[in-house]
C-alpha cells in the first residue's frame, strides 16, 4: 500500500527523525540477506526490499525505543528483524495470492518463480530469528517469535474463511489482527521492551500498534474497490478477483437479498467470475454504504490507536505516531 499520496506526510517526518537509525537499518539489512553460496537470495530480496517501500514498521520499533530514551545498538537489531519478517510474509502472500504487482513492480514470483518466492521468503524468515537472538533479550524474543506464529495462523485463518459467505466481522478481525497487526503491535511493543520501559508504556505500544495495524488493513482493504492503481501499486479489485472476504464484501452480503446473496455465491463462494462481475460488485457495496461504513470503522481503529498514545512519554516522536494514525486513513478521504 502506498503511505505517500497526500499532502502531509507523517513517514516522512519520521524517515528525517530516525534518519540515521534507518540508515543503521539499512546496512544491517543489506549484510545479512547476503548469500555465499546462493545469490539468487539477495537477488529477490532486493526486489522487495528496494521497490519504494516506507519501512513503517521498523520505524516503530525505533521511534517507540527513542521516545523511551533507549540509547543502545540493539533497536536496529530489532527494526531489520521486523523489516525480515514483514518482507518474508510478503514473498509468501504473492505466492499464495497468485499476485502480479506488489510495490507498483512485478511480484518476485513473476520474475524469478513460485519455488524461488517460498524458500528465499523461508531464508528471510530464518534470519529474522537470527537478528532478534542478538539483543540477548529472551522477553523480546519471545514477543517476534509468537508474532511469527500469529501472522502465520492469521494467514491460514484466511485461506479457510476467504470464500465462506458466513464468515463475519469477528472472523475478519480476527484474520487481521493476525496477518497484518501482529507485527505492528509487536514491532512497537518490543521498541519499548529494548529501552526497559515501564509495563503501562510497553503495553500502551502494543495496543497502538494493534489498532494502528487493524486501521491500516481495512484502509487497504476499502482501496482495493476504491483505490488509484497508480497510487497504491496495486489492480482494482484484486481482492474480489481472489475470493477473497475483506470487510467491505462481509458487510454488503450481510447487508443484501437473496438476489445479491446468489451473486456472491456465484463470484465469491464458486469463483465462476464473468464480465462485468466487479462493476456488479461495486453497485452492491455502494448500494450497501459498506465502504463507507468500513471506512468509519479504519477511523474508530485510528482513534483507538491515538489514544493509547495518551500512556507513553509525549514529545515529537509521539505527535508523529499519532499523526501516522490519522495518515493511514486519510487516504480514504
Amino acid at each position: 500500500m502506498s503511505l505517500d499520496t497526500q499532502p502531509v506526510k507523517p513517514h516522512e517526518r519520521l524517515q528525517t527523525a530516525l534518519s540515521d537509525d534507518l540508515a543503521s537499518v539499512g546496512a544491517l539489512i543489506r549484510e545479512r540477506m547476503a548469500s555465499e553460496h546462493a545469490p539468487r537470495i539477495p537477488e529477490v530480496t532486493a526486489h522487495l526490499v528496494e521497490a519504494g517501500g516506507k519501512r513503517v514498521r521498523p520505524m516503530l520499533t525505533l521511534a517507540a525505543a527513542r521516545i523511551c530514551g533507549y540509547e543502545g545498538p540493539y533497536h536496529v537489531h530489532l527494526a531489520a528483524t521486523v523489516e525480515f519478517i514483514h518482507t518474508a510474509t510478503l514473498l509468501h502472500d504473492d505466492v499464495v495470492d497468485e499476485s502480479a504487482q506488489r510495490r507498483g513492480r512485478p511480484a518476485a514470483n513473476l520474475l524469478w518463480d513460485n519455488k524461488s518466492s517460498v524458500l528465499v521468503g523461508d531464508y528471510l524468515f530464518a534470519r529474522s530469528f537470527q537478528l532478534m537472538t542478538d539483543a540477548g533479550r529472551l522477553d523480546v524474543l519471545k514477543v517476534l517469535s509468537n508474532a511469527s506464529a500469529v501472522i502465520a495462523e492469521g494467514e491460514v485463518l484466511q485461506l479457510t474463511a476467504a470464500q465462506d459467505l458466513t464468515t463475519s466481522e469477528d472472523i475478519y478481525l480476527q484474520v487481521v489482527r493476525g496477518k497484518t497487526a501482529a507485527l505492528f503491535s509487536a514491532a512497537t511493543q518490543v521498541g519499548g521492551m529494548i529501552a526497559d520501559a515501564p509495563d503501562a508504556v510497553v503495553q500502551a505500544f502494543y495496543s497502538y500498534g494493534d489498532a494502528l495495524g487493524v486501521s491500516f488493513q481495512i484502509a487497504d482493504d476499502i482501496l482495493d474497490f476504491a483505490g488509484d492503481t497508480a497510487k497504491t501499486g496495486k489492480n482494482v479489485g484484486d481482492d474480489f478477483r481472489e475470493r477473497k472476504l475483506t470487510l467491505p464484501l462481509i458487510k454488503a452480503i450481510a447487508a443484501g437479498g437473496d438476489a445479491d446473496r446468489d451473486f456472491w455465491v456465484r463470484t465469491i463462494e464458486k469463483g465462476k467470475q464473468e464480465d462485468g462481475d466487479l462493476d456488479h460488485a461495486l453497485q452492491l457495496l455502494a448500494k450497501h454504504e459498506a465502504l463507507e461504513q468500513s471506512r468509519q470503522d479504519a477511523l474508530a481503529w485510528s482513534e483507538t490507536a491515538k489514544k493509547a498514545l495518551d500512556a507513553v512519554p509525549q514529545g515529537a516522536l509521539t505527535d508523529m505516531l499519532s499523526d501516522l494514525a490519522d495518515y493511514v486513513v486519510s487516504r480514504l478521504n
